[in-house]
């Protein structure tokens, strides 16, 4: 495609968006002249849909009116609400639908999910992850090595990018789990990484961990809504993420879990457990059935009921990504969207800038992480002054993320327009 650094033609863009329609069904936030902000940061917070306040409502009307009894008699019954979300979930991440839960929250269900495939031995404790991970995965991977008794300095094992470089190479993870692939039980990489933006080959590095009896978990959280995702094929062992970014759901609403099926039906694996992931036929027995009897599916590591109130707008955000085609169609409009921005940037020129996040778009979501040379603070603050809502990461990094849902052409227009007068 012949691109043009014109106004005319983001305009013209915007016209042949097959999408278009859809940045219709959101709010969008307003600057203090009342103008709608470019609002790049869907990254961190997706934007709210309009139909999420009648599902909430609708929630809130039950309890009210039927009480307990809502349970079962709701509109959307609250005993199987999760069950609701279960195949939107699956098809989004690329899965069976008895693969998926939906339920907590992103690092919560690290740890559950650690729980189970982090079973260290003495010659094989270490952890795989990405330079620089998501410090709350950093986290959670350190207490779960300390929590072993192991030395969480000797437990992580880092994949970094080369000198000079700032994504790391699928070859260098090949080599690195050649090389201790028989101390490290278990591989936790981000599907796409919060700072670089680059797109992890998951089913390469998959193949080369479990070769050498590694265990894969995958953070979704910026991958799943993003990027096509296929778990199921890439025979991965576990994930999880959020669904407040791309998955606009509102802030701290339910995460979700991919547990494959060889595990998932497998009621011999260690597990933290609790009523929800016990088998529904029974579950209400209580009193009569003290031992845990897992269901056959993702669920078993399930441990509490949903909370409804938090669950509610991943129903109306779900509908939406159903109706716009699935990953297939926001992916085609999202390689577009970011290529045109990474054009735009390139016709400004590197002394201002160096884009971080791959040139490749497979190996990359819709976010750009844009290096700034010169005054990176003055520069974010100015955008934000002429209504730009992106995110900086220290020292001197913006993350600027086109969503294929609500973003236009003609916005990423504009920001490169503001970042060239700032050059």
């Amino acid at each position: 495609m012949n691109l043009s650094p014109d106004e005319d033609f983001a305009r013209q863009l915007d016209a042949e968006d097959p999408l278009r329609h859809f940045r219709e069904r959101f709010h969008i936030p307003l600057t203090k002249d009342g103008q709608p902000y470019i609002y790049l940061v869907g990254n961190s917070l997706g934007l709210m849909p309009k139909t999420t306040r009648a599902f909430v409502d609708q929630e809130l009307d039950d309890w009210a009116a039927l009480a307990v009894d809502a349970h079962l008699e709701g509109s959307t019954p609250w005993y199987s609400y999760h069950e609701t979300v279960r195949e939107p979930a699956a098809r989004l991440v690329g899965a069976g639908p008895h693969e998926v839960v939906c339920m907590n929250s992103l690092t919560v269900n690290l740890h559950l999910l650690m729980a189970t495939f982090y079973r260290p031995a003495k010659s094989r404790f270490k952890i795989l992850m990405e330079e620089p991970a998501f410090p709350s995965d950093t986290y959670a991977v350190k207490s779960q090595i300390v929590h072993h008794g192991f030395a969480a300095k000797e437990g992580v094992v880092l994949a970094r990018a080369r000198e000079g470089e700032f994504a790391a190479r699928t070859e260098d993870i090949e080599a690195t789990l050649e090389k201790q692939g028989d101390e490290i039980a278990l591989v936790l990489l981000a599907g796409v990484n919060f700072f670089t933006g680059q797109f992890f080959d998951i089913a390469r590095v998959t193949a080369a961990a479990h070769k050498h009896g590694c265990i894969v978990g995958i953070d979704l959280a910026h991958a799943v809504g993003n990027v096509p995702l296929s778990l199921h094929d890439w025979d991965v062992d576990f994930a999880a993420w959020c669904s407040y970014k791309y998955l606009n759901s509102g802030p701290g609403a339910v995460a979700g879990a991919f547990v494959h099926e060889r595990h998932a039906m497998n009621r011999e694996l260690p597990r933290l457990a609790g009523w929800w992931g016990n088998d529904p036929a029974t579950r209400f027995q209580m009193q009569l059935l003290p031992e845990f009897v897992p269901v056959p599916s993702a669920d078993s590591w399930a441990i509490s009921n949903p909370p409804i109130f938090s669950m509610a707008p991943l129903r109306s955000s779900f509908a939406i990504f159903d109706e716009a085609g699935g990953m297939e169609a926001l992916r085609a409009k999202s390689v577009k969207l970011t290529g045109y921005l990474e054009f735009l940037l390139d016709q400004i020129g590197s002394g201002a800038f160096t884009v971080i996040t791959p040139r490749d778009p497979q190996a990359r979501g819709c976010q750009l992480s844009i290096l700034a040379h010169e005054h990176p603070k003055e520069l974010f603050a100015k955008l934000e002054a002429a209504g730009v809502k992106c995110d900086f990461r220290e020292p001197n990094v913006i993350r600027a993320a086109p969503t294929p849902l609500y973003n236009t052409f003609h916005e990423v227009w504009r920001f490169a327009q503001l970042l060239a007068q700032h050059h």
